[in-house]
């Protein structure tokens, strides 16, 4: 996996994408994928990440994700 991630990262650099843009990009999917596995649960998906359910709603608004079942 870290070989993946650094060719990604060496992608994104190629490309001229900016950190912030990358590290937005990667949360939204990161939380995305998360909502996904927990069937939109956010208690459940607060805590497969590791974060408060107040700071994962504050995100889920941030992206205009939604929280599918």
């Amino acid at each position: 996996m870290r070989d993946q991630l650094e060719q990604l990262v060496q992608q994104m650099l190629d490309r001229g994408i900016r950190y912030e843009d990358a590290k937005r990009e990667f949360e939204r999917c990161f939380i995305s994928r998360a909502l996904g596995r927990s069937k939109g649960n956010l208690c459940r998906t607060a805590e497969l990440l590791g974060v408060h359910r107040n700071t994962l709603a504050r995100k889920i608004g941030e992206y205009r994700l939604t929280r599918k079942a």
